[in-house]
C-alpha cells in the first residue's frame, strides 16, 4: 500500500514539473538553458546605403526649369456631316460657308535650356500652332516664336524674351542605367506642375513606330497627356531626357513612358539654333526591310541588309550607280541589319563624306563608295 501511495505521489510530481516546463517553454522561453540564444532577435536590414528620404532638392533646382505650354491653332470645322470620299469632301470644304472657323487650345509642357530663353519641347506639342503661349514656374506669362523643328525626332525649339530665366542642368555625358531613378516634371491634364517617381525601365528603345529616329529612355515615372515636352531628371536634378511619349490603351499612364536622351536633344538644338534645321547624312533611296518572302525571291539565304526599294534621280545613291533592287549588306564595312539600322546610321555621317557600301546585284558582290548629301528636311505644316 505504502509503495502504491508513493508512486502517485512520484508520478503526480512528475506531471505538474513537465506542466510548468512546458509553460515557461511557451511562455519564457529565456529562462531555458540555450533558450536565449535560439530566440535572439535578428535586426531589419537598414535601407540601402546613400538611399535619400526625399528628392526636394532635386525637384527645386530643375523645376523653375521647366514650363507649361498653352497653344492655339484655328481649324475649318464643316457645318454638316462630310461625306466619306475624301476628293468630295476636299471640294466641299473649300466652298464659301460650308464651314466655320473655329480656335482650338491644347497644352503641353516645356524646358528652359538655355539663359537666353531658349526652350525645348516636342514638335507634337506646338504642331500647326497660331500662337504658343509660356507659363513659367515663378508665374510669368510670355507669347513664344517657333525657332525650328525637326518632326522626324518630335522636337522643337521654341524662344521666349523674359529676363532672368533659369536654364536647367545638364550633363554632357550622361550615363543613364537601367534602374536609375528619374522624375518626371510636366503639366499633365492642365492640372499646373506636377513631379512623379520612377526608375529607367530601359533604354535605346527603338523601331516603336513614333518617329523616324528613335533612341527613347523608358520608364516607369508616370507620364500623361500635358506631360510631353517636359523634363526627365536625375536625383541630382539634372536633365536626363524630354519626356515624349506614353504607351496606353486608355490615354493615361499605364507605366510605360518615353523620353528622348538629353544627348540627343542638346544635339538637335544646336542643329537648329545653328542651321535652322537638323542636319543628317542622306544617300537619296529608300530602304525596305528584307522578309522571308522577299529573300526567297532574290534568293538570299537570310533577311539581314536592307533591298533598294526607290532611288531619288539625281541624288548620291543614283549617281554612284546604285540601282533599285539592290541589297545593301554593309555599310562602312559594318553589316546593316535592316533598313531602320541603315537610315540611323547614315544620319550621323557629314555630308561630302564617303559611304563604301557592299551590295548584292542578281547574286554578285559589289562595292560602291556614295558621296553623302543632306537629307531634305521633313514637310511642316503651314501654320
Amino acid at each position: 500500500m505504502l509503495m502504491r501511495r508513493l508512486w502517485l505521489i512520484f508520478a503526480q510530481t512528475v506531471t505538474v514539473c513537465l506542466g510548468i516546463l512546458f509553460l515557461v517553454a511557451t511562455l519564457r522561453p529565456q529562462w531555458l538553458p540555450g533558450g536565449a540564444s535560439e530566440h535572439k532577435a535578428v535586426p531589419m536590414a537598414p535601407a540601402a546605403a546613400g538611399a535619400p528620404s526625399s528628392y526636394a532638392a532635386a525637384v527645386a533646382r530643375a523645376a523653375p526649369s521647366v514650363v507649361n505650354i498653352y497653344t492655339t491653332k484655328h481649324v475649318d470645322v464643316p457645318l454638316v456631316p462630310l461625306p466619306a470620299d475624301p476628293r468630295l469632301e476636299q471640294f466641299l470644304r473649300g466652298l464659301p460657308g460650308f464651314t466655320r472657323r473655329e480656335a482650338t487650345t491644347s497644352l503641353g509642357s516645356g524646358v528652359i535650356v538655355r539663359a537666353d530663353g531658349a526652350i525645348l519641347t516636342n514638335y507634337h506639342v506646338i504642331e500647326a500652332a497660331d500662337a504658343i503661349e509660356v507659363r513659367l514656374h515663378d508665374g510669368r506669362q510670355a507669347a513664344a516664336k517657333l525657332i525650328g523643328a525637326d518632326p522626324e525626332s518630335d522636337l522643337a525649339v521654341l524662344k521666349i524674351g523674359l529676363p532672368d530665366l533659369p536654364a536647367i542642368a545638364f550633363d554632357p555625358d550622361p550615363s543613364v542605367r537601367v534602374g536609375d531613378v528619374v522624375l518626371a516634371i510636366g503639366n499633365p491634364f492642365g492640372v499646373g506642375q506636377t513631379t512623379t517617381l520612377g526608375i529607367v525601365s530601359a533604354v535605346g528603345r527603338n523601331r516603336l513606330g513614333l518617329n523616324t529616329y528613335e533612341d527613347f529612355i523608358q520608364t516607369d515615372a508616370a507620364i500623361n497627356p500635358g506631360n510631353s515636352g517636359g523634363a526627365l531628371i536625375d536625383t541630382r536634378g539634372e536633365l536626363v531626357g524630354i519626356n515624349t511619349a506614353i504607351y496606353s490603351e486608355t490615354g493615361g499612364s499605364l507605366g510605360i513612358g518615353f523620353a528622348i536622351p538629353a544627348a540627343a536633344a542638346h544635339h538637335i538644338l544646336d542643329e537648329i539654333l545653328e542651321h535652322g534645321r537638323v542636319r543628317r547624312g542622306w544617300l537619296g533611296l529608300e530602304p525596305q526591310d528584307i522578309t522571308p518572302d522577299l529573300a526567297q525571291a532574290f534568293g538570299l539565304k537570310d533577311t539581314r541588309g536592307a533591298i533598294v526599294a526607290r532611288i531619288l534621280p539625281g541624288g548620291p545613291a543614283a549617281r554612284a550607280g546604285v540601282r533599285v533592287g539592290d541589297v545593301i549588306r554593309s555599310l562602312n564595312g559594318q553589316p546593316v541589319e535592316d533598313a531602320y539600322d541603315l537610315v540611323n546610321r547614315l544620319a550621323p555621317l557629314p555630308a561630302d563624306s564617303t559611304a563604301r557600301l557592299a551590295l548584292l546585284r542578281q547574286g554578285r558582290t559589289l562595292k560602291l563608295d556614295v558621296r553623302v548629301g543632306i537629307r531634305p528636311p521633313a514637310r511642316m505644316p503651314r501654320r
